[in-house]
């Protein structure tokens, strides 16, 4: 896993002003979720601060969708109105990049979130992300792909189109300027 880098305390406080106006301006995501707990295990925890700082920086507009009762955490996912546009033109993985012989994109999309210490959204977490608002509505995302289908060279993506949400596939090289990825982080 790569090393958190740390964040400025002029960036932290920026951050933190901009979650928590998210978050109070999304109270239909976290309904019964008090600012003040959400900041305090951020606060607590500077890898996961920076983790969010990055989902931020590439357009991801992370908030608040929901808490794990098991653990306490506070899980964090991608609520920008499209596929982040930071993270964009991207194949699904390395071995997928690997594989291309030409035009390769500049990185995947399970490398770039790996690298923001984040995990892609599995389909059920992007199906409950779409009964929070309407997302990807003319883009698409990366979603997490089980391994059978990845083993036989596919990769899956979602979208919303027509009041629906679709889940469909691709190769996992393939790319396109209007596909990326959303995280979902656990503070």
């Amino acid at each position: 896993m790569p090393k958190a880098k740390a964040i400025t305390g002029k960036q932290r406080d920026g951050l933190l002003q901009t979650l928590k106006a998210r978050f109070e301006a999304h109270q239909h995501r976290h309904a019964d979720v008090k600012w003040a707990n959400v900041l305090a295990r951020i606060e607590s925890n500077p890898v996961k601060l920076w983790s969010l700082a990055a989902m931020e920086q590439s357009g991801g507009e992370p908030d608040v969708v929901g808490i794990d009762k098991s653990t306490g955490e506070y899980i964090f996912v991608d609520c920008a109105a499209q596929s982040p546009k930071g993270r964009r033109s991207l194949c699904y993985d390395q071995e997928a990049l690997n594989a291309r012989k030409e035009h390769k994109p500049k990185s995947s999309a399970v490398e770039m979130a790996t690298g923001m210490r984040a995990m892609l959204l599995t389909e059920e977490e992007y199906r409950q992300l779409q009964t929070l608002g309407q997302f990807d509505t003319s883009t698409s995302s990366w979603i997490h792909t089980p391994a059978k289908i990845r083993n036989l060279g596919g990769a899956l993506f979602c979208d919303r189109r027509y009041d629906a949400v679709f889940v469909y596939h691709n190769g996992a090289e393939s790319y396109y300027a209007a596909r990326g990825f959303r995280c979902s982080l656990r503070v």
